[in-house]
C-alpha cells in the first residue's frame, strides 16, 4: 500500500499535475513530428510554439485543473487526433472528418469505433486519467506557488519567443508554409470553423437554390418509352471487379452481357461520400464545387425535360446534399429512414420498390437514381449468407491479421453488387423500350493493401485504392438501335482517362437526349466533342488540386502505373 499512497501523494502535487497537463495537451504535436511529411523546421516549430503557449496558459491559474477545463476543447482535439492517427497513420483532423461525424449515422459510427478499440482505449486511458487529475486538482486545497508560476511564465515566454522566430523562419524558408495548415491545434481549429461554415451553408441550401432552373428539354420523341437508371455504389473499388481484370470471378453477370461498356481508367474526385455523391448527381465538380449551394441536381434536369423521376436510397438521410437532391424527385424513399438504428438492410430491398414504381409510371419516360450501401464496412453484413462465395469470410475485426478474410468478404460484396445490377437490368429489359444504366461508386477503400496497412477511406491524404472506381454503362438493344451514334461514341471513348464526378452528369444528359445550357459536350463521354482534361481532386478545403498535389506517395504512383491509369 505504501507505493500506492506515495503515487497518490505525488499526483496530489499541483506542480506535478501542472507538468502532466502541459505535456499531455501537447502530446499530438510530438506524435505529429514523426507522422507528418513536413520539413524539419516546420516540425520543430509545431512542437516549440504550441508547447510554449500551453505552458504559459497553465501558469495563469493557481490550480492547473481549472485551466484544463478552460482548454477542454483542445483536449477533445487531442483525443480525436490520436484516434485519427491510429486509423490513418498521418494528417491532422480535416474539415471532412468533422463533417463525416455529422453526416454518418450512428450504426456506421458504432461499426467504426468497434474496430478502433486500441486507439480508443489509448485515448480513454490518457485523457481519462487527465480528467481525473483535473477534478483532483480542483478539489485539492493545495495551489501552485506564486514563485513557481512566475518562474514558469518567464521560461514559457522564452519558449514562445523561440517559437515565433521558428515560425518566421518557416514563413521565409519553407515553401507553402501556413500557420492555418501546419501548426496544431491552430489548423484543427481553423478546420472546425470551416466545417461549421459549410454546415450552415448546407442548411441554407433550399433557400439559396430555390430559383435555380436548368431550362431543360428532351430532344427524343415524346411518345417513346425511355428508362434511364443511375446506380451509385458505395466503397467499391475497380480493381476488385472481374470485368476489370481481377483474377476472381466477382462480376459474372456483367461479363456475360454484350451491351456493357467499361471505363477502366476512371477515378473519383473525392474519397468522401458527402462530397463525391453530390458531384456525381450534378453539374458540380472539383473545379466549381462552390456552385453546389445554388444549383440543383440531374434529377431536376430530367424532371424539367418531362421525365417521371424516382430516387431510392439504402442509406439513411443525414440532412446533406444527397437528401436534398433525392427530394427533388417525384418519388423519393430512404428505406432505412424509419427503421431501428441497428437495422441491416441489403441493397436487394430496393428492387421490389423499383419494380413497383416503374409499374406505376404506366409507360412514362422515367429517370431513376439508386443509392446503394454496396461495399461499406462491415463487409460481411452486405450480402446474404448464401451469397458467401469466397471463404472464409467470417472475421469482421479491422485487423491486419484478418486481411485475407476481410478481402474475401469484400469480394463477396462486389459479387453481390454484380447480382444486384443484373437484377436491375432484367427489370429494365422486362419493361422494354429504350433503356440505359450507369453504375459507378462514390470512392474506393483501403484494405491493408501494402506496407502502410491503411484501412477504410476518407483519409486526409487519399490513396490509389480509394480513388480508382468502376464506371460501367449498359444499354438495351432498343437503345443501341435507336441511338447508335451516342452508344458508339460512348464505346469509342472507353479508353479515355476520366473523372466520373466531372463527366457523369453531362454523359447521362447526352444519353437521355436532354438539352440544357448546363450540358457541356466536351465533358460528355457520349459526345464526339469529348476531351479528356486534367484530373483534379477536391481537397479538404474544397480547393481543386491535381492528383499529383494530393500528397500520395510512390506506392500509389506505382499502383496507378500497374493498373494502366493516367497519373496525374
Amino acid at each position: 500500500m505504501k507505493p500506492l499512497k506515495k503515487i497518490l501523494s505525488w499526483l496530489n502535487n499541483q506542480q506535478v499535475i501542472f507538468w502532466i497537463f502541459v505535456l499531455t495537451i501537447s502530446l499530438p504535436n510530438f506524435v505529429l513530428f514523426f507522422t507528418e511529411r513536413m520539413p524539419l523546421l516546420t516540425k520543430v516549430c509545431n512542437i516549440v510554439l504550441p508547447f510554449s503557449v500551453f505552458w504559459a496558459l497553465f501558469t495563469l491559474t493557481r490550480k492547473p485543473g481549472k485551466m484544463f477545463w478552460i482548454l477542454f476543447l483542445f483536449i477533445f482535439y487531442d483525443a480525436f487526433q490520436i484516434v485519427l492517427l491510429y486509423l490513418f497513420g498521418e494528417s491532422v483532423i480535416a474539415v471532412d472528418m468533422f463533417l463525416n461525424v455529422v453526416t454518418s449515422n450512428s450504426t456506421e459510427i458504432n461499426e467504426l469505433l468497434g474496430n478502433l478499440i486500441p486507439g480508443v482505449a489509448t485515448v480513454f486511458i490518457i485523457y481519462g486519467a487527465t480528467i481525473f487529475l483535473a477534478i483532483r486538482s480542483l478539489l485539492s486545497k493545495k495551489t501552485l506557488g506564486t514563485e513557481f508560476r512566475r518562474r514558469q511564465r518567464c521560461y514559457s515566454m522564452v519558449g514562445i519567443g523561440a517559437g515565433m522566430v521558428l515560425m518566421a523562419c518557416c514563413a521565409f524558408f519553407v515553401k507553402g508554409f501556413d500557420v492555418f495548415h501546419h501548426i496544431f491545434p491552430v489548423n484543427v481549429t481553423y478546420n472546425m470553423c470551416l466545417a461549421i461554415d459549410r454546415q450552415i451553408r448546407n442548411d441554407s441550401y433550399l433557400e439559396t437554390s430555390k430559383d435555380f432552373t436548368f431550362g431543360a428539354s428532351s430532344s427524343h420523341a415524346a411518345d417513346e418509352l425511355e428508362t434511364y437508371v443511375m446506380v451509385i455504389g458505395e466503397t467499391a473499388r475497380a480493381m476488385n471487379f472481374g470485368i476489370y481484370g481481377y483474377e476472381r470471378p466477382t462480376t459474372p453477370y456483367l461479363e456475360s452481357d454484350s451491351n456493357v461498356v467499361v471505363y477502366r481508367d476512371a477515378v473519383t474526385e473525392s474519397n468522401t461520400t458527402h462530397k463525391s455523391v453530390p458531384m456525381l448527381l450534378s453539374a458540380i465538380s472539383a473545379q466549381n464545387f462552390g456552385d453546389i449551394y445554388k444549383q440543383k441536381s440531374i434529377v431536376t434536369a430530367f424532371k424539367e425535360a418531362g421525365f417521371h423521376t424516382i430516387f431510392l436510397s439504402n442509406q439513411r438521410p443525414n440532412h446533406s446534399f444527397i437528401d436534398y437532391f433525392g427530394e427533388e424527385a417525384h418519388y423519393s424513399e430512404f428505406i432505412k429512414e424509419n427503421m431501428p438504428a441497428d437495422s441491416n438492410v441489403l441493397d436487394a430491398a430496393l428492387l421490389p420498390i423499383l419494380e413497383k414504381q416503374l409499374a406505376a409510371t404506366k409507360g412514362k419516360k422515367t429517370f431513376v437514381v439508386l443509392h446503394t450501401y454496396g461495399s461499406h464496412f462491415n463487409y460481411r453484413e452486405r450480402y446474404n449468407p448464401e451469397d458467401s462465395y469466397f471463404k472464409p469470410d467470417t472475421a469482421m475485426e479491422a485487423k491486419y491479421k484478418n486481411k485475407d478474410m476481410l478481402m474475401n468478404a469484400y469480394d463477396n460484396t462486389i459479387r453481390y453488387t454484380d447480382k444486384f445490377l443484373g437484377s436491375i437490368i432484367e427489370i429494365m429489359k422486362k419493361r422494354g423500350g429504350v433503356a440505359a444504366l450507369v453504375y459507378t461508386s462514390d470512392h474506393g477503400e483501403d484494405i491493408f493493401d501494402d506496407d502502410r496497412r491503411m484501412f477504410l477511406h476518407a483519409s486526409p491524404i487519399p490513396s490509389y485504392y480509394q480513388l480508382h472506381v468502376p464506371l460501367i454503362f449498359w444499354a438495351s438493344d432498343e437503345y443501341v438501335s435507336n441511338y447508335g451514334a451516342e452508344w458508339a461514341t460512348l464505346e469509342k471513348n472507353r479508353g479515355q482517362a476520366v473523372s466520373g464526378s466531372k463527366e457523369l452528369f453531362h454523359t447521362m444528359l447526352t444519353l437521355g437526349g436532354i438539352d440544357t445550357d448546363f450540358r457541356v459536350d466536351s465533358l460528355s463521354l457520349a459526345s464526339p466533342d469529348f476531351k479528356s482534361g486534367k484530373r483534379y481532386y477536391l481537397n479538404d478545403h474544397n480547393e481543386e488540386i491535381l492528383l499529383s498535389e494530393t500528397g500520395m506517395g510512390r506506392l500509389d504512383e506505382a499502383m496507378f502505373a500497374k493498373m494502366g491509369l493516367r497519373y496525374p
